[in-house]
């Protein structure tokens, strides 16, 4: 059997360190808790997409997105009260 590989350039080349920065991984450790919340969310929201949401369906939902809001309001305003002038540094 022979492998099938491409027999042309790539049309954008790979860069030689595919390891992310030290500040994208700042980045996303800052933001996990936002990612988490809206990956509950989305847990949620598949669960009911094959019937109708009950009332318990409901609030699981509505629990779900205010955790989610209420943690990138958070995130916000603390970014906010780092880049404006007089914040915390």
């Amino acid at each position: 059997m022979k492998p099938i590989v491409a027999r042309h350039t790539p049309v954008t080349p790979l860069p030689v360190d595919l390891e992310p920065t030290d500040a994208e991984l700042e980045a996303i450790e800052w933001e996990l808790p936002l990612i988490l919340a809206e990956r509950d969310l989305l847990d949620v929201e598949i669960s009911v997409l094959d019937r109708t949401p009950s009332e318990l369906d409901q609030r699981r939902i509505r629990r779900a997105r205010r955790k989610m809001l209420a943690i990138r309001r958070a995130l916000t305003n603390q970014a906010l009260a780092v880049n404006l002038p007089g914040g915390a540094a």
